[in-house]
C-alpha cells in the first residue's frame, strides 16, 4: 500500500511539477522580452503616471518658489548670491514623500498635488 501511494504521489508531482514549470518559464521569459503584464505590473505604471502628473501639476509653482540656481541669479526678486540648490532638494523631497503618501491612500491626481503643495507651504 505506501507502495502505491507513493508512485501515485510521483506521478503526480511529476505532471503537475512540469506543468508549473513550464508556466514559470514562459513568464519569466515574457518578463526578460518585457511583455509581462501581471496585475502589480499595471498598478505600478498607473501609480507613477499620476505621480507625473501631480509634479507637473506642481512643477512652476515649484520653479516659482524655489528657483534652480541659473534662473535666481536672472531674477531681479531673488537674492542672486544665496544657492537655493539645497532649500529646492528639500522642497522636492517632502513634496515627493506628500503626494506619494496620498496617491497610496487613493487620492487623485488634483488631491496629490494639493497635499504636495501643503507639505512645502506654497502658495
Amino acid at each position: 500500500m505506501p507502495l502505491i501511494r507513493w508512485l501515485i504521489s510521483k506521478t503526480l508531482q511529476t505532471f503537475l511539477g512540469s506543468a508549473h514549470a513550464r508556466r514559470s518559464r514562459a513568464v519569466a521569459q515574457q518578463r526578460e522580452d518585457g511583455t509581462f503584464e501581471g496585475a502589480s505590473a499595471t498598478e505600478a505604471r498607473n501609480f507613477e503616471d499620476r505621480y507625473a502628473a501631480a509634479v507637473r501639476l506642481l512643477r512652476t509653482r515649484i520653479d516659482q518658489e524655489f528657483p534652480d540656481a541659473y534662473y535666481a541669479r536672472l531674477s531681479s526678486g531673488r537674492n542672486s548670491s544665496y544657492d537655493y540648490g539645497q532649500d529646492r532638494a528639500l522642497a522636492i523631497d517632502t513634496m515627493s514623500i506628500a503626494i506619494a503618501l496620498a496617491l497610496r491612500n487613493g487620492a487623485t491626481v488634483q488631491q496629490a498635488a494639493n497635499a504636495g503643495a501643503a507639505s512645502i507651504a506654497l502658495r
